[in-house]
């Protein structure tokens, strides 16, 4: 909505003993025990850290796949969640435009670089005005939702809940979080890992902009964060 361009994420969902899931899967690949005895065996955070920053250094992330979170996210754009729907192995469910028919104004979203220029901002809100008054015009003269929505801009807000596992989240964190990324999905995404870092602190270290990570830059333009990879 006009003045509010905050993406509204919550954590609905995560294991309740994420680390020692992730902890068991690493242990087991190097371990004749059973993974419900390893499963069992130890509360040494410390331990389970250890090995887990060993194995998912190395590049083994299948050991984090067995993780799977779920956020609710609303207040964004449609421009935003057609960027986050393009990463793999996800699972949504968004606000169908087919199905739910706008009312009055539509709710959207202004980029920061439109806000703050007083008269492109009077510009574009006066424009999302005039597509409300033509969707509504549609509507009423018993065109369907699912085809007056072709007048909806990228700017109309949305709801979208997503899940997916550790590894597409550390993933998706590591591209997004970069400051190459759009300004929005870049807040999004921070906003996914703040959630998901408050309960599972331990996360933090992964869910960083890929230059934290590697400890350079490879994009083709640097932001100057980390040094450049020369080829």
């Amino acid at each position: 909505m006009e003045g509010n361009n905050k993406p509204v994420v919550h954590l609905i969902s995560r294991p309740d003993n994420m680390l020692k899931t992730v902890y068991t899967a690493a242990r087991t690949c190097y371990s004749a025990d059973m993974p419900i005895n390893i499963y069992n065996s130890t509360d040494d955070e410390e331990k389970m850290l250890k090995l887990i920053d060993r194995v998912v250094g190395s590049g083994h992330y299948s050991v984090i796949e067995h993780v799977q979170v779920s956020f609710a996210i609303s207040n964004v754009s449609r421009a935003c969640t057609h960027q986050l729907v393009r990463h793999r192995h996800m699972s949504f469910s968004q606000k169908s435009q087919r199905y739910v028919k706008e009312k009055g104004q539509f709710d959207y979203l202004i980029p920061p670089t439109i806000e703050k220029d007083e008269a492109l901002k009077e510009k574009f809100v006066s424009f999302m005005g005039e597509i409300s008054k033509l969707y509504t015009e549609f509507t009423e003269a018993g065109i369907p939702a699912e085809d007056a929505r072709a007048v909806l801009p990228n700017a109309a807000a949305t709801s979208i809940v997503a899940s997916l596992n550790l590894r597409e989240l550390i993933h998706i964190a590591n591209l997004r979080l970069c400051s190459r990324a759009q300004y929005e999905i870049r807040m999004m995404v921070k906003a996914m890992c703040d959630e998901l870092i408050k309960v599972e602190p331990w996360l933090k270290p992964y869910l960083v902009p890929k230059c934290e990570r590697l400890g350079y830059c490879d994009e083709d333009k640097s932001c100057g964060r980390k040094p450049k990879l020369e080829l």
